[in-house]
Parts: structure tokens; C-alpha cells; sequence
């Protein structure tokens, strides 16, 4: 895909980007080549290919969930996926992002003032700490995770953060439906139910994407996420 084609593939989805959005969109990927020249932040770095599988991507939850002014937490986003072109669409959103390395806390801040972002908050933290962390436990509408682990360990990982009554959204590729099988304890004992898998192909490439929506119907147990490394080593399964 051409870059030059995002705005129109977005059209098709009935999604309209102002000249400032396309600018910010812009301004994003210039930034994120010149920052990983100093840190790793990603491994794609063609322009072509940060706009399908890094801008157009993370958008794809919009097309099957109401985005307005809800609060969203988005867990290893990394260089800032898929929140971070979610806030540009949707400027009234509360974004906050958690991630474990403090450089790429460093990229995030720098990114979202260069890019006039506001109410965008990063945390340097471990999932599993900030979890225990009233300020943040049970504190967001929506929690998202984007190519962070097997749903088995995201469960315990995200569904802590979120709301009764929230969402917990997952952009997962070719294998959800495993996960989904694989995760349902997890999911359940974290308070958490299935509510919809949508299934399409990213253009161009036509390689699997699923949306996976998990409702959060019961607070979640105290003693979850365990210590950090836990969920990872001895998902609950």
C-alpha cells in the first residue's frame, strides 16, 4: 500500500481524516524513523509499511467499536500502538500507556507534544505492579494490547485495569481463535467475558486480523495479576 492511500482506505470505512490529522499522522512516522535510529522501537520503518501495519492497523478497532471520550489504557504499546493513532482519530479520548522501558516513555512524551497531543498520560511500569496500583486498577473504560503475549497471560495482564462494565480490546493476528480456546479461564477468572471476535484481512497483504472484545462483567480478584513474570511463566490455563 501505497501511504498515500491510508486516507482513502480509511474513506472506505467511513472515517474522514482532517489535513491536521494527516499531518499528525505524518509527523509520527518521521519522528518514530529518526527516535529509532537511538532506540529500538520498531522493526518497520518504510513508510508504506508504518502507515498499513502500524497506522491503519491500530486503527481497526474503530471499525468495529464506538470510540467517543472514554478513558483507554493501552498495555507495552511500544511506539505507541495502537492508542496513539486512536487519540489522533478520536482527539477527545483519555490515553494512557504503561510500558516497561523507560526510553520509549522518553519517545512518547516527546512524540505526543511534537504532535500537540493533550490528556495522553505514560507510566514506566510493569503491568503486573501497576495492576495492584489503585490509582490505576479498575480505573479505565477500555484497556488495549497490541502483539504483547497469547491471551492467556493478556487477560491477567489487562483485564485488571478495566471498569466493570469496560472493555478490554486485543489486536490479535492469524491464531486468535487458538487463544481465545487456550484463554477462556484466564478470562473468566479475571472477571472478564467474551463478547465478540471480528475477523478481516489488512489490505494489500491480506494477512489474518482479528478484533477481539472482552466484556468485564465482575470486579477481579485481589490477588491478581501474581508477580511480575507470573503470568508469562505459569498462565493460568
Amino acid at each position: 500500500m501505497s501511504y498515500e492511500k491510508f486516507p482513502e482506505l480509511l474513506a472506505e470505512k467511513n472515517i474522514v481524516l482532517s489535513s491536521t490529522q494527516e499531518e499528525q499522522f505524518n509527523r509520527y512516522f518521521e519522528l518514530l524513523v529518526e527516535w529509532n535510529e537511538k532506540i529500538n522501537l520498531t522493526a518497520i520503518v518504510a513508510k508504506d509499511d508504518v502507515y498499513l501495519k502500524h497506522f491503519y492497523d491500530s486503527l481497526t478497532p474503530s471499525f468495529y467499536f464506538p470510540f467517543t471520550n472514554q478513558s483507554v489504557l493501552d498495555i507495552g504499546a511500544g511506539a505507541g500502538f495502537p492508542s496513539l493513532p486512536l487519540k489522533i482519530l478520536y482527539p477527545d479520548l483519555h490515553v494512557s500507556i504503561i510500558d516497561s522501558l523507560n526510553k520509549r516513555i522518553g519517545f512518547l512524551t516527546f512524540l505526543a507534544d511534537e504532535l500537540g497531543l493533550t490528556n495522553v498520560s505514560f507510566y514506566h511500569d510493569r503491568a503486573e505492579l501497576a495492576g495492584k496500583n489503585a490509582m490505576h486498577r479498575e480505573n479505565y473504560d477500555i484497556v488495549t494490547a497490541r502483539a504483547v503475549a497469547r491471551m492467556s497471560v493478556l487477560a491477567e495482564l489487562c483485564l485488571p485495569f478495566v471498569k466493570v462494565d469496560g472493555s478490554f480490546i486485543a489486536l490479535k493476528a492469524a491464531g486468535a481463535n487458538q487463544e481465545l480456546n487456550d484463554g477462556e479461564k484466564a478470562i473468566t477468572t479475571m472477571g472478564g467475558q467474551i463478547e465478540s471476535n471480528h475477523f478481516f484481512s489488512l489490505p494489500v497483504e491480506q494477512s489474518d486480523r482479528h478484533i477481539v472484545t472482552i466484556k468485564k462483567i465482575k470486579t477481579t480478584p485481589k490477588k491478581y495479576p501474581r508477580k511480575p513474570g507470573m503470568p508469562n511463566k505459569q498462565p493460568i490455563v
